[in-house]
């Protein structure tokens, strides 16, 4: 177990932070190391020798504990997704080192890596009653694994005709492999097929329209999976409740909010383009970052006021109003939908005859004291206080804005986390986290980013490990071997994210530097804009001069109200109309969440995993459920995998030594005039004048 886990850790945090800085992010879960490591466990339990040593003393081992079990294997698994999951504070490395050019050492980045990752481990002990022993707290992606648990250890009788699921594996995973030499290399305009563009292909206002990397994406469509999964995860994996809810709330951004405002030129929006993650100057040129930093790594005031205000595109503007309305919806939908009973686990209401079955039978295991969770989560808080004051130069946080980011993650992990256990979605903390600490301290964007990932990704991290307490759960794992399974894993997982970061920024050319790359270079780092974007209107800038009583889009703060009363709303037509099953399927928080995703995910990358989420999940669940139920996960982790081996091996080979094509399908999109200004008289490098 400790071989295999240790081995499957460490080769996904290589693969998701190698696709972490390209174009379309792959990110690859747990599912293919689940599957490819039940070969391997049987030849090792066949191998290895069963001798034991020290026999008779105290810390007496064997290489071989016996036959290769499924116990065995869903302690892997859990290594294994302690390596799927990116370490959102490599952005703030990212950020610093590359866009801010400032210094930042090796040794803070590891600390803040590992207390951000570490962290959560308090928080999950303390809310394991509320969102792992309930019945209701389902935690669907965990059925994906728990279905393939069941196919790789019952034994599997081949049908006449029919392929055993073994067997669709390795075929799916071949087609995929070789399949992505295409997109990978060959042919990258499959990654975004934007037709409409080529058929108009000056035409400013139709390529606005139709681009799926700079526009509305209409007709847009991606042939790659990497596109497909790369920020909402597979689409095979997502109930079709939960993919409805998400194609409902990007149509309604995408295609009605969106629209209106910019052709209404709300925010002077035809100044700049429909979608970018940018960030402008009141004549449509990109602001100029650096000319408003002062030799302290602060906001220069009076250099601010000669450069003038900072502007957002129509979506980016629209996509933060969402993310306002996300955080109430959230609170008020949990409140109305599972308040009560929450309450009755708060009071210990729940009686042994009314207890969940997996609940009753995981309590023959000695169960992991609430103690270690709270020592865990002690130690992080101090090493992070610690950490914060003696390196405040590179990281300018305060103590106090530490222990304010502790309370907000612990605050928001149940609502957010019955969210997630119910529906397979997670709200974001990102965006209210940033637009506290952004009025309390202005302008120091790393003090910004810092509170933004230790009040986030805590939570985030303890919902991670609630999902794999809900999978031992399920399968029956001893609790204090799966706590250790966690610790080792994430400590693993943190050291190999930060060295594989830090080897591509040392070696890729010009990584980030959109304008420097050359064309077609894949390592343009979307979210990482983002979170530099970010960490400047927050951080750097600070939210009262854009969206409080100073700014231009103070309007936007009415999300807030509006998210608060949609679930009301969703609440009363459930009352009303009890016999609506489509009704009680609404999840206001889905809907809103939709789109949290974007930018960097890009309307590509949702029309084609709301098109396979509806074929998987409705058409095939629905009309061919024996299919399905077979073969629908061992294709989304066959084809994760194939991706994953080829993209790296098309790096290893061609990449590193900078042999790339130069023809019309390397372009990734065509659409040259989408991301142009249609106000009159604005005048952009590229684009026409109106």
């Amino acid at each position: 177990m400790w071989v295999l886990g240790a081995a499957a850790c460490v080769l996904l945090s290589f693969l998701n932070q190698f696709f972490w800085y390209r174009r379309e992010p792959l990110s690859i879960s747990a599912i293919p190391a689940q599957i490819a490591v039940v070969p391997l466990g049987h030849l090792m339990a066949a191998a290895l020798t069963r001798r034991v040593f020290f026999e008779g003393q105290k810390w007496e081992f064997s290489l071989n504990p016996g036959r290769f079990n499924v116990k065995e294997h869903v302690l892997i698994t859990i290594f294994a997704n302690s390596g799927a999951a990116n370490p959102y504070s490599i952005h703030i490395i990212t950020a610093v080192k590359i866009f801010y050019r400032q210094r930042l050492t090796f040794l803070v980045s590891l600390g803040v890596v590992l207390t951000t990752q570490v962290l959560g481990f308090g928080w999950a002990g303390l809310l394991r009653r509320y969102l792992v022993e309930p019945a209701s707290m389902w935690w669907p992606q965990n059925l994906v694994q728990v279905s393939l648990f069941r196919t790789l250890h019952e034994k599997e009788v081949r049908a006449r005709g029919a392929l055993i699921r073994n067997q669709f594996f390795l075929i799916a995973f071949i087609c995929s492999f070789a399949y992505y030499v295409f997109p990978g290399y060959l042919f990258p305009k499959l990654t975004s097929i934007s037709w409409l563009c080529w058929i108009f292909s000056s035409s400013v206002l139709i390529q606005q329209l139709g681009s799926g990397l700079h526009g509305l994406g209409i007709g847009a469509i991606g042939l790659d999976w990497s596109s497909i999964s790369s920020y909402l995860g597979s689409p095979l994996a997502s109930p079709w409740f939960a993919t409805a809810n998400i194609a409902v709330g990007y149509f309604l951004c995408m295609y009605v909010v969106t629209p209106i405002a910019y052709w209404l030129n709300v925010y002077k929006s035809k100044t700049f383009p429909i979608f970018s993650d940018d960030l402008f100057t009141s004549d449509g040129q990109k602001y100029n970052i650096s000319a408003i930093i002062d030799s302290n790594f602060h906001i220069d005031l009076q250099a601010y006021e000669r450069e003038g205000r900072l502007y957002l595109s129509t979506f980016f503007a629209m996509g933060y109003g969402f993310s306002f309305a996300c955080l109430t919806a959230t609170i008020v939908h949990v409140l109305l939908f599972h308040g009560r009973d929450l309450w009755l686990l708060s009071k210990s209401a729940f009686k042994e005859k009314q207890m969940d079955i997996h609940t009753k039978l995981m309590r023959n295991y000695k169960q992991v004291p609430e103690w270690w969770f709270l020592c865990v989560l002690s130690v992080n808080i101090v090493g992070t206080l610690l950490l914060c004051h003696y390196y405040n130069d590179q990281l300018q946080l305060p103590w106090w804005g530490v222990l304010l980011a502790c309370g907000l993650a612990f605050l928001f992990t149940l609502p957010i986390g019955v969210i997630t256990a119910t529906t397979n979605q997670t709200p974001g903390l990102n965006v209210i986290t940033e637009y506290i600490i952004g009025y309390l301290y202005p302008g120091y964007p790393v003090a910004n980013m810092c509170f933004k990932v230790y009040g986030f990704i805590s939570m985030k991290q303890a919902l991670v490990f609630l999902q794999d307490f809900k999978l031992g759960h399920y399968m029956k794992i001893p609790p204090r071997t799966m706590f250790m399974a966690q610790v080792v894993g994430t400590l693993i997982s943190s050291l190999v994210h930060l060295g594989t970061a830090w080897w591509l920024m040392d070696t890729v050319p010009d990584i980030c530097d959109r304008a420097a790359l050359p064309k077609g270079s894949p390592w343009t780092c979307p979210s990482d804009h983002v979170f530099y974007d970010a960490s400047v209107i927050w951080g750097l800038i600070g939210p009262e001069r854009i969206f409080g009583d100073l700014g231009y889009y103070s309007a936007v703060n009415w999300s807030f109200l509006i998210g608060a009363v949609a679930p009301v709303l969703v609440w009363v037509a459930t009352k009303a109309f009890p016999n609506q099953e489509w009704v009680r399927l609404i999840s206001v928080p889905v809907l809103l969440v939709s789109i949290i995703q974007m930018p960097p995910a890009t309307a590509v990358n949702y029309n084609s995993w709301i098109i396979i989420g509806f074929l998987s999940g409705y058409v095939s669940y629905r009309y061919y459920r024996d299919w399905w139920s077979r073969h629908n996960y061992v294709l989304s982790g066959a084809l994760d995998a194939g991706l994953a081996f080829m993209g790296v091996f098309l790096y290893l080979c061609l990449g590193m030594e900078h042999i790339s094509l130069d023809w019309w399908g390397s372009t990734t999109d065509g659409c040259s005039l989408a991301s142009c200004p249609t106000a009159k008289g604005i005048v952009v490098d590229g684009c026409p004048v109106f």
